[in-house]
């Protein structure tokens, strides 16, 4: 298999994918211009019996298990936006498409990704703005606004991609009430490029809101924030993100308006219209002042702070491992502090408690250990962000399987990719 020659010159994803492999010179990058080149390069490599390891930009390459490929193909030069139509919602794009070019253009026309996709790439070192399009469905994590909007796999309308037997495929369509091949469409999100590469994707867009306030209580405990935050969803003031800082992450924000509590801060959103959102603001006000305090952060430094979180800011340029966990948004707190009894940790809570980005100081076995046994108490996934290959190589990176979610995952990948050779072991070992 030969690289393709492509008379297009490198951008910004070429310069961040030949950064995040350039320590291995063993490496062959095959960079295919079309999704039957793509397909091309997966039968070789069946043919050959060479597991390929699937990069975007390689803005996330430092998540999950090595795979040890000496092959990595990526679609980071097919970056097309075959549609967009502001009238409809709707835009399809190719894999290599950089999601911030695709929010810049939305941003021109009022509208948005409204699932609010999170950007990994500074938390593992890798510059701000190089995710792709390919890569936010593949790993498929949100941000603050899916408590309202849901997830990106809500709003995926369709994909192409190429399976693990070098065939095209496409599942969905340009319009939600079109449901054909729609279960293929949520099976390959999130799936890590396990099961295939996505080559195009179609997915809704949403209009951007006119107006954005944040509601702030300055220096609740993590139990007492996780039941206002939910006290605050429970309202009909449609609050759009729900976030707690304990105060060592405060103090690293970049937002003036933010730091300046100099306690921990719980945060809530709201977005509307400008001559509904005051009433709104007074009302959650109202409903919230026995917690405290409230207070209320305006339009343009509220949107400095969200975007700011979607980068996960207070845990840029840090040397702690960090993991992403999911629970029940009651549960969120007591699993922390239940975690926090046997090591030092850190936690900002999103999605009113549900989410949990937790950084611990340097372990051999990044924390797992205590972090499994208070999710096998509270319930919940945990996903191991980031950590060095070695931890990497001997800690189960997703929430391990039981016996039938176990037998599932690998009746789906053999339908899917039956060699095996799409990023082999990258999720779990062996599958």
């Amino acid at each position: 298999m030969k690289p393709t020659t492509s008379t297009r010159r490198p951008g910004p994803a070429d310069a961040t994918l030949s950064a995040s492999i350039e320590e291995n010179v063993l490496h062959t990058v095959l960079r295919p211009a079309t999704d039957w080149e793509l397909a091309r390069y997966v039968r070789d490599a069946i043919e050959q019996q060479k597991p390929v390891e699937i990069v975007g930009s390689g803005s996330k390459r430092g998540i999950g298990r090595p795979t040890h490929a000496a092959t990595v193909v990526s679609p980071c030069i097919m970056r097309s936006v075959k549609l967009y139509e502001p009238s409809e919602l709707v835009m399809a794009a190719e894999a290599g498409v950089l999601v911030s070019d695709i929010e810049a253009e939305l941003e021109n026309n009022g509208q948005m990704l409204a699932f609010e996709p999170v950007d990994l790439g500074p938390v593992l070192d890798k510059p701000a703005g190089r995710g792709t399009v390919g890569g936010m469905f593949a790993v498929d994590i949100s941000g603050s606004r899916r408590i309202a909007a849901g997830s990106g796999r809500d709003h995926l309308l369709g994909v192409r991609a190429v399976s693990g037997i070098g065939q095209i495929f496409k599942s969905g369509g340009r319009v939600l009430k079109d449901v054909t091949g729609i279960g293929l469409t949520r099976a390959v999100a999130g799936s890590w490029g396990t099961l295939g590469v996505i080559t195009e994707a179609t997915f809704k867009v949403l209009p951007r809101p006119e107006m954005t306030a944040t509601l702030v209580i300055i220096g609740l405990s993590n139990e007492i924030a996780v039941e206002a935050m939910c006290a605050a969803l429970a309202t009909p003031f449609e609050v759009t993100g729900a976030v707690h800082l304990e105060l060592p992450l405060v103090e690293r924000l970049n937002s003036d308006a933010f730091r300046s509590a100099a306690n921990s801060i719980t945060a809530l959103r709201l977005e509307n219209f400008s001559k509904f959102l005051p009433r709104r603001m007074e009302r959650l006000q109202e409903a919230l002042k026995t917690y405290g305090e409230v207070h209320v952060i305006g339009n343009e430094d509220s949107l400095f702070f969200w975007n700011e979180l979607r980068q996960l800011s207070p845990m840029i340029g840090r040397t702690e491992q960090l993991w992403r966990i999911s629970t029940l948004p009651n549960k969120g707190a007591l699993l922390v502090s239940d975690i926090q009894r046997y090591r030092e940790a850190e936690a900002f809570f999103d999605w009113s408690g549900g989410l949990i980005w937790l950084s611990i100081p340097q372990a051999a076995d990044a924390g797992a250990s205590d972090i499994r046994r208070a999710l096998a108490a509270y319930g919940g996934h945990a996903t191991l962000i980031r950590a060095d290959e070695e931890v990497r190589s001997n800690v189960e990176i997703f929430q391990p399987l039981d016996h039938g979610t176990e037998r599932m995952t690998r009746n789906i990948k053999q339908a899917f990719d039956p060699a095996g050779i799409l990023n082999k072991g990258r999720m779990y070992a062996n599958i």
